[in-house]
């Protein structure tokens, strides 16, 4: 049997802690065929293994928009989609492939429409009064952050930081 490839990954992503640390098992190849994600936590870390379309790849279960956990979404050949704000970014390079959406409930608990300055009938959005829309209009998105990963044995082993 062939082992599954190796998803490579841009070198200045790699996660922090992560060049020296000592790989440790984190799932069975078993457990996660082509096509699938899974959680693997280890103190208060939850990372993402996912086997895309082009090999395996280990990046935080956390969408880098709002930190919902990319696991609770789908995965479409090489493409996380976050659960939460429709967002979606490249597993190959950590680049966003759809920006996150902008509406959803106002701070008053109505549905505000994701605005699109091509978007008929709707309105540009307003300047954030409270602080949670503040604080959402002022959230960065930033790239993923990945993990070394291998395969022994039969397991998916991640370098996971000290």
């Amino acid at each position: 049997m062939t082992p599954p490839r190796l998803l490579p990954f841009p070198a200045e992503l790699q996660a922090p802690g992560t060049a020296e640390a000592d790989f440790s098992p984190a799932l069975p190849l078993a457990d996660l065929p082509p096509g699938v994600m899974a959680r693997v936590s280890r103190g208060d870390l939850d990372l993402l293994l996912a086997h895309t379309d082009e090999g395996l790849v280990a990046t935080e279960d956390r969408c880098p928009h709002m930190s919902a956990p990319f696991s609770e979404g789908r995965l479409d050949g090489c493409v996380l989609h976050c659960p939460l704000h429709r967002g979606s970014f490249d597993a190959r390079d950590g680049e966003v492939v759809t920006f996150p959406t902008t509406g959803g409930l106002t701070a008053d608990g109505e549905y505000e429409p994701t605005w699109t300055p091509e978007g008929a009938g709707t309105k540009p959005p307003l300047r954030p009064e409270d602080p949670k829309a503040r604080a959402r209009a002022r959230t960065r998105v930033r790239r993923l952050r990945y993990y070394p990963l291998r395969v022994r044995n039969g397991l998916i082993e991640v370098a996971w930081p000290a």
